[in-house]
């Protein structure tokens, strides 16, 4: 009998094994794939590195930065160039647009009268009961305006999740701003209070990834787990019998008390749903769009645009497809050939449906739409593209009460677990924080 069974070597299930280990358990961790790490893929090509689902890394508070020490990862890291915290958006005149006081207040983004609904959020009367269906598209609204939702907020919310904001859950997608809100009676000043609040030694923030891409990051991990990782072991049946989970893969069955799904959740319901239907059923409705990475590299030459900053996003209203542009080779080193550059665009999300598009139409609809905003001649001298069906879980109205729902469910089946970022945050960092908090969790004390 195994202690702890872990379906699922995504960073979560990844992060979970190492810290229950670190605590003493001797987990067994099982994975479709040949190879760990979910959608944290690097690839070293004709030259180029891209990396094929997230991009880049926030470094924030200690457990991470501190993990990342206790994996001798540090002379792996390369930090983001300085110019990364520049951000180019995309103007009513397709011009890509450098954010800051600037833009915001000079007249190339928001109009005169956007200018001032911006200028008077501190004025605005607070919601202090929050409304637990109210979007992010709303909440921006009733704070900042129409044109801060349309310019600023949208093409945000639709480039970093992949989401429609007025579907989205603003209290289960950006908490952030609903705290600041609470706090402060507005985001500014909220915002104000949270800075003084900090104390002098709070560590600052770092956006790095390593030498060859942020799969280092899984693949390092594995490499700790030694036998307790076994990949290639896609899981065919679950079962529970006397409080007792039987996990089943091919001609293998292992036994365990204690169960970890760290997988999507669409994954995670089909293989509950003969153990609990209705538990399978709230986990199959949270919605994953699908989303196209394109990684498309140039000579130098041939791009007009400086690409001095972190990207481009491009709001909605202007009617492209393509969510966004990262400016790959300019925000870490050797990510192309020399006197080549490498882009990444991102295509696809909750307002746009990939159904039947091939690789070779979406990279040729990005390159057509990046082309003219970036001032880009001739034909692109590298491309691929990488799709995923289900890419980033979207944390629509009513998700914080369907995880409610979920854990009820789940509180019926004694030692079964969820470790996903359908629940923890979609950003890499959450996932392996929520990870160590998991593992000091009372139930796994020794």
């Amino acid at each position: 009998m195994e202690e702890v069974i872990i379906i699922g070597a995504g960073i979560s299930g990844l992060a979970t094994a190492y810290f229950l280990r670190k605590r003493g358990w001797s987990p067994l961790l099982l994975e479709a794939a040949a190879t760990p790490g979910g959608n944290l893929q690097s690839r070293r090509e004709e030259g180029y590195l891209r990396d094929m689902g997230p991009n880049s890394l926030l470094l924030k508070g200690q457990i991470v930065p501190e993990w990342l020490r206790e994996l001798h990862l540090e002379e792996d890291i390369v930090e983001a160039n300085p110019l990364a915290k520049r951000r180019y958006i995309l103007n009513r005149h397709r011009q890509p647009v450098a954010l800051g006081p600037g833009v915001l207040f000079g007249g190339s983004l928001l109009s005169a009268r956007g200018r001032l609904r911006l200028l008077s959020e501190p004025f605005q009367s607070p919601r202090r009961v929050q409304d637990a269906k109210e979007s992010v598209a709303d909440f921006v609204r009733r704070r900042l305006g129409d044109e801060a939702l349309t310019w600023l907020v949208d093409p945000f919310v639709s480039g970093v999740f992949a989401g429609n904001p007025a579907r989205l859950s603003v209290q289960a997608t950006l908490p952030r701003l609903v705290a600041l809100e609470q706090d402060g009676g507005s985001l500014l000043r909220g915002a104000l209070r949270a800075r003084n609040r900090k104390s002098p030694g709070t560590p600052k923030t770092r956006l790095i990834s390593f030498r060859e891409g942020l799969q280092t990051l899984p693949l390092r991990v594995a490499s700790t787990l030694g036998d307790a990782l076994h990949c290639d072991t896609p899981v065919d049946q679950l079962g529970n019998s006397n409080d007792m989970w039987q996990v089943s893969s091919s001609n293998q069955t292992w036994q365990s008390k204690r169960l970890i799904l760290a997988l999507p959740a669409g994954a995670a319901a089909r293989l509950l749903v003969p153990t609990d239907a209705a538990l399978a059923h709230e986990l199959d409705a949270i919605p994953y769009p699908a989303v196209g990475s394109l990684s498309i590299g140039f000579q130098r030459a041939q791009v007009r645009h400086p690409l001095d900053g972190f990207g481009m996003l491009i709001p909605r209203v202007m009617g492209l497809e393509t969510l966004g542009v990262l400016f790959s080779s300019t925000l870490f080193p050797g990510r192309a050939p020399a006197d080549q550059v490498l882009l990444t665009a991102f295509i696809g999300g909750s307002q746009n449906d990939l159904s039947g598009r091939t690789d070779d139409d979406l990279l040729a609809t990005a390159s057509h739409e990046i082309g003219p905003l970036l001032g880009i001649s001739g034909k692109p001298v590298f491309s691929r593209c990488q799709t995923w069906p289900k890419a980033i879980p979207q944390y629509e109205i009513g998700h914080l009460d369907r995880l409610k729902r979920i854990d009820a469910l789940s509180a019926r089946h004694p030692g079964l677990y969820f470790r996903a970022n359908w629940r923890e945050g979609v950003a890499l960092g959450d996932c392996m924080e929520e990870a160590y908090r998991f593992s000091q969790d009372a139930d796994w004390q020794r």
